[in-house]
Parts: structure tokens; C-alpha cells; sequence
């Protein structure tokens, strides 16, 4: 039995060696019992240099207090996804995001143990980009420039079914105003080009339009994006402007609110109520001379139901409320939308395509478009890729094949009077001869793009009578 357990002991060893996260197991004095390989490239130490020694010796740029695995220790509570930074052997400053678990046996605290992810060279590029904003802010202010960043204006925004053109006369009204916006719909509906556009349309036109995804960013990080930082403030802080400070003047567009975590948008509250913010570590407040403009992918009263969102912030944030239609429900908008996309494409791909064929354009407004305008244009752009030098117009077979599915299903759903066991022949048909023709007629080519054995493709083309005549 003692020879089994040592075998299993030296796999899960082995394989605790061979992980991408850093592992770091100390006793309940704080002394290192197992410590694997990442952990060693991370810290820039051996292995035979940490084991049996005490975290706060091997790491003296750590306290009892700032030490995740020491604060473990004295709280016998986990901490997960705790973003750390410290100061390696080398002098090399690392960040890590740790989980930290307490150890007990038998009721009995017997030590910690701690999974790290090493994301320090993330946060270094991040802090590249921040410093590259930082910088265009800074001669901003010096030059003096009234310049806004914002792109768009309503006149690029395309559309005339009655739910994109009620959303469209709502948000011109609101530009009048600097009442917070908050702006709702699917992915790729354009939120964001709306929230540009109403800036472009105000007064805060020549100021600047700062945009931040409050999902791309980890809550540690976008604290100090948000405010700012004070040099000193925590290891490695530097004197920053935040985004209130970046936009002042201007339009802060927060996008993906309901991903903000709770503590930042209680804080956010607080500097919506009193109008000043405060960078992270200072002591001088500044008045917030900024516009909100907010969007989410989901439904506001959703992201209330599940806590997402506190019903403060949502009632001060959403003095307007903006819902854009999906594509589904702008059917008439799908023919302005390509010819738009067909303008814009053509001189990138150096092709003259003057219109999109009948059949193919009744392909596309059968399709449902999960992900709305933005996935119609990646469509388009993939039909671009198909066509030929010499060809003018897009046909059916140029499009993605992926779209033929919902299109004989909304078919169906129309009314079709077919069984479905016929429908699917049909469809499954129909998939097979475009994605045949678009890999000119190339059996494994064709094979790939549609997921299935190259043997199984044929015996399909044979049952189907598909051949490679036009």
C-alpha cells in the first residue's frame, strides 16, 4: 500500500511539474514544502533554493501583510484570483494573479497552498498602452488641442426599417444634452458607434471621446485605469492619468457594464454623485467634467435580476435609455448594409464589385445574423475573398456556407409544407455543392472546410449527383 502511495505521489509530482501555473505549498511556520517548476521560472530561483525555506526570506519585498500565502495563513480563508506584485531574486518585478487556499487537517490548519498565473508580461504590454495614452493626453493638454477622437457621426450610421430609425431619432435628441446614455442591444449592433456618434453631434465635439471595455481589463487593473494612480501608491505605481482625467471635457464611453465588478461601480457611483474623482493613492480630488455613455450586450433589467448591475448606478446612468434592434428586425436595412460594406471593401481588395446577385442577397435576409452588423460585413468580406478578378457581382456560391442552415430552416419555419427529412437532404445538398464549388471543386479542400472524412464527402457527391459541372 506505502509502495502505491509513493507512486502516486511521484505522478502527481511529475505532473504538478509539467502544468502551466505555478504551484507554492508552505507549512503552517511559512516554510516552502512543495514548490514545481513554473513557480522556479516565475521567481527566477531553483527549486532546491526555495524548498524548506520561509516565504518572507525567500521574497523580501513581501510582508505578512502583503503576502497572499501569509495572509492565508493568519486568516485561514482563501483568497481567490488576488492580483500580487513583488520583486523576484534578480530584482525583476513580477505580478501574478494567485489562488490561495488554506490547508487543514482534521479541523487542523496545517499550511497553504497557492496556484499562480504569471501575467506579467500582459500587464507590461497593457502598461505600454496606458503610457502611449498617457503620452497623447499629456501633449494634448500642453498643445492645447480642441481635437475630438471620436470617428463617427450619424450620417455613417445606415438604416431606414422603423426600430433602427426610432433608436437613430432618440439618439440625435440626446446629443443636445449631457444626460448620461445608456445604450442596449445584442453584439455587433453598433453600440459603440452610436455612443461616437452622439458625442460628434454635441457640444463636446472638439473634446476628447475616451472608450474602455470594463470587460478586457482584470477589476485590480481597471481601478487605476479608471482613477488614476499616485506614485507610490502601491509597488510600482507611477503618477497616471485615469480615463475622467483622459476624457475631461469629453465623453467617457464605458462598454460591457455589467462585467464592472461591484466595488468599481460603487466607486463610480460615488464620483457620478459628488462630481470629483481621486487618483489611487493621492489626496487631491479633481472635478469630473466628464459625459457618461454606457452600453451592454444584455438586457438592463436581466443584468439587474442577476446582480450585475446595482439599481443605483443603472438609475443614474440611465437618464436615457437607447435599445438597438437586432439585425433580424431590419430585414429592409440587410441591401443598404451591403452595398456598404461592397463600397468600403472594394478598394481594399482592389476589386470592382458593382452588386450582389438576387439569389445570394435573398440568402442573407433569410439568415437570422446572431451577430448582427458585424458579423453581415465579415460575411461580406468573406464573399470578397471567393470572387474572381474579373467578376462584378456577388453570387450565392461566393457566401459563407454556414448560412445556407438557418436559411432552409427559416424556410421551413415560414411555412414550408416539406417533411423534414427532405429539408435536411436539401440543405445538406445544397451545403455540399457550394463549398465544393467555392474550393474549386477540390475533393480535400472541400472535405476540411466541412468537418468530414474525405471518403464520406465522396460517397455524399456521388448520392447526390454533384459533380464538378457548373
Amino acid at each position: 500500500m506505502s509502495d502505491r502511495k509513493s507512486i502516486v505521489s511521484d505522478y502527481f509530482e511529475k505532473i504538478l511539474n509539467t502544468i502551466d501555473v505555478g504551484v507554492h505549498f508552505i507549512d503552517q511556520e511559512g516554510n516552502t514544502v512543495f514548490y514545481n517548476d513554473k513557480m522556479a521560472e516565475i521567481d527566477g530561483l531553483d527549486r532546491e533554493q526555495v524548498l524548506g525555506k520561509n516565504i518572507l526570506h525567500l521574497y523580501p519585498s513581501l510582508t505578512q501583510e502583503t503576502s497572499t500565502l501569509e495572509k492565508v495563513l493568519q486568516t485561514g480563508q482563501q483568497l481567490p484570483a488576488h492580483i500580487q506584485t513583488y520583486f523576484n531574486v534578480t530584482g525583476k518585478r513580477i505580478m501574478t494573479v494567485n489562488s490561495t487556499y488554506p490547508l487543514y487537517d482534521n479541523g487542523k490548519l496545517i499550511g497553504a497552498l497557492e496556484v499562480a498565473k504569471d501575467i506579467t508580461s500582459i500587464v507590461q504590454l497593457h502598461d505600454q498602452i496606458l503610457d502611449l495614452r498617457h503620452q497623447l493626453y499629456q501633449a494634448k493638454q500642453k498643445e492645447n488641442k480642441n481635437k475630438g477622437t471620436a470617428r463617427y457621426e450619424f450620417s455613417d450610421l445606415i438604416g431606414r426599417s422603423k426600430p433602427f430609425q426610432d433608436a437613430l431619432t432618440l439618439a440625435k435628441k440626446t446629443s443636445r444634452t449631457v444626460s448620461p446614455v445608456m445604450i442596449s442591444g445584442p453584439t455587433g449592433t453598433g453600440k459603440e458607434l452610436f455612443a461616437q456618434s452622439i458625442h460628434n453631434a454635441g457640444a463636446r465635439r472638439n473634446r476628447p471621446f475616451i472608450a474602455q471595455n470594463c470587460a478586457a481589463v482584470p477589476a485590480d487593473l481597471l481601478e487605476g485605469i479608471m482613477f488614476g494612480t499616485a506614485r507610490g501608491a502601491f509597488t510600482g505605481a507611477v503618477d497616471r492619468a485615469g480615463l475622467f482625467e483622459q476624457a475631461s471635457g469629453g465623453t467617457l464611453f464605458l462598454d460591457e457594464l455589467s462585467s464592472l465588478d461591484v466595488y468599481l461601480q460603487a466607486k463610480l457611483l460615488r464620483v457620478l454623485q459628488d462630481g470629483m474623482v481621486r487618483r489611487i493613492g493621492g489626496t487631491n480630488e479633481q472635478q469630473a467634467d466628464v459625459r457618461i455613455i454606457t452600453a451592454m450586450n444584455m438586457d438592463p433589467a436581466q443584468a439587474l435580476e442577476e446582480g450585475l448591475l446595482r439599481y443605483d448606478l443603472f438609475y443614474r446612468l440611465s437618464v436615457v435609455k437607447i435599445e438597438l434592434p437586432p439585425l433580424q428586425h431590419r430585414e429592409e436595412d440587410i441591401p443598404l448594409l451591403v452595398n456598404h460594406f461592397i463600397e468600403k471593401l472594394n478598394p481594399v481588395f482592389g476589386l470592382q464589385i458593382r452588386s450582389i446577385s438576387p439569389d445570394a442577397l435573398r440568402r442573407l435576409t433569410a439568415y437570422n445574423w446572431p451577430g448582427n452588423v458585424r458579423e453581415l460585413g465579415h460575411a461580406i468580406e468573406s464573399a470578397f475573398n471567393m470572387v474572381e478578378i474579373d467578376e462584378e457581382t456577388i453570387e450565392e456560391r461566393h457566401l459563407p456556407s454556414g448560412l445556407l442552415v438557418n436559411r432552409v430552416i427559416a424556410e421551413a419555419d415560414s411555412g414550408g409544407h416539406d417533411r423534414l427529412p427532405e429539408r435536411m437532404k436539401q440543405m445538406e445538398r445544397e451545403a455540399i455543392a457550394i463549398a465544393f464549388r467555392k474550393n474549386g471543386f477540390n475533393v480535400s479542400q472541400t472535405a476540411q472546410e466541412l468537418g468530414m472524412k474525405r471518403q464520406a464527402l465522396q460517397y455524399k457527391l456521388n448520392r447526390y449527383g454533384i459533380t464538378k459541372k457548373p
